[in-house]
């Protein structure tokens, strides 16, 4: 990718190409939506400076479109009404979850591609649905299994969560990952109203328990960070680990270095030097992150914010071989082979016994760990090496929690 000093190139009024983003951008989960968009504005300057999309025998400039869907399934059919009927772009890229049943009758009907953060949205109805990036909940396992292994010491581990559709299929998986490892879970997994603000009582009920892993799920930054602070207050001494830890830097001022030192999370720090290595194919993320940082902040950055852009160097290319921006054709081309280019390395479009379609690309994910106060990876593991020794154990917690794809109706 060329740097963002470089000449601007002038696109026609008809080379360009709109990307719609439907998204949290305020509100609880908007830390899950804006960073992201964010990120995308990044992505477009690079590819617009560097001549744009080529597509068919033209270059196109690539311009997203952001609709603020609240995480409200309502305001997200609004979004996709007006992003697609109104606006006319050529794919759009939501965080999933809660609002997708809002967007689904929309892609459908207009036979737009749809991308998701959240692979627990497919279903074999949801066919213009791809899930190309982040593969929530299932790389949880990927954290556990480590921590498993660097520490075979730890065998008890206690759960909380949101009552959502973004914590319950997580607290399957984390179920799964801590049987498969070994750990006992104590109690049953708390599962708490999304309109708490108070969580020193569900902290003291999981640490009554004595655990050796406090298990925080895949719980919004705005739980995240009291949770975590609730913990420090009421001395916990063990391990935490989360599927996100967001604005970390803010979590170690408000606990400690030596309290948040050896927290395992499922997202990096993209100016890790690891991401460097051969299989990685997200393009100089250090630079990227760099210029993150540059135009938004350090404490900005969260699991999200090279996401988005990572799907559209997939859609991107899959436009560019297809010769067209037609939401089939760019589907067909992406899937084409079976494989894909994930951003940590070369995975596989799966899903069909967990999802009812193979609509998520499948692979390689880091496991992190915050040490001396910085989040480092610690190792790119295999989530489909687990899913082949244990996929029955996830099966039957995703089942008893009514999250397999034909328990959500």
């Amino acid at each position: 990718m060329a740097g963002v000093s470089m000449p601007k190139i002038a696109f026609g009024a008809d080379d360009v190409v709109k990307i719609g983003f439907l998204a949290p951008l305020t509100g609880e989960v908007a830390a899950w939506g804006k960073p992201g968009l964010d990120g995308c504005q990044i992505w477009a300057d690079w590819v617009n400076a560097d001549g744009g999309v080529k597509i068919g025998d033209k270059a196109y400039k690539v311009e997203f479109v952001p609709y603020d869907d609240e995480y409200d399934p309502s305001k997200a059919r609004t979004g996709a009404v007006k992003l697609i009927k109104e606006v006319g772009v050529k794919f759009v890229m939501m965080l999933g979850g809660d609002p997708w049943p809002g967007a689904a009758p929309i892609a459908e009907k207009e036979q737009m591609l749809f991308s998701t953060l959240l692979p627990s949205d497919l279903s074999p109805e949801t066919t213009l649905l791809v899930a190309p990036c982040e593969v929530h909940p299932i790389y949880n396992v990927t954290g556990v299994e480590w921590l498993a292994e660097k520490k075979p010491e730890l065998k008890t581990a206690v759960i909380c969560a949101q009552d959502d559709s973004l914590g319950k299929p997580s607290v399957a998986t984390y179920l799964a990952a801590f049987e498969a490892a070994g750990i006992e879970v104590l109690g049953k997994p708390i599962f708490f109203d999304p309109a708490t603000t108070d969580f020193a009582p569900i902290m003291s009920k999981m640490l009554a328990l004595k655990p050796d892993i406090v298990c925080l799920d895949t719980c919004y930054a705005d739980y995240v960070h009291p949770l975590v602070e609730q913990a420090f207050q009421q001395g916990f001494k063990g391990q935490m680990i989360s599927c996100t830890a967001d604005f970390y830097q803010k979590m170690v001022e408000k606990t400690s270095k030596e309290f948040m030192e050896g927290f395992v999370f499922q997202f990096p720090d993209f100016d890790d030097p690891a991401l460097n290595a051969e299989h990685v194919n997200f393009r100089k993320p250090n630079d990227f992150y760099a210029e993150f940082v540059k135009r938004f902040g350090a404490g900005e950055w969260s699991a999200v914010s090279w996401e988005y852009a990572s799907i559209m160097d997939l859609w991107a290319d899959a436009a560019g071989r297809a010769g067209t921006t037609e939401p089939v054709k760019v589907l067909e081309a992406m899937q084409v082979g079976g494989t894909g280019k994930q951003a940590f390395g070369e995975a596989d479009w799966w899903g069909k016994e967990l999802f009812g379609i193979d609509n998520a690309l499948v692979g390689l994910w880091p496991v992190v760990k915050i040490t001396d106060g910085k989040a480092r990876i610690q190792e790119f593991k295999s989530i489909p090496a687990w899913w082949d020794k244990h996929k029955d154990l996830l099966i039957k917690h995703m089942t008893a929690l009514d999250q397999m794809y034909f328990q959500r109706g």
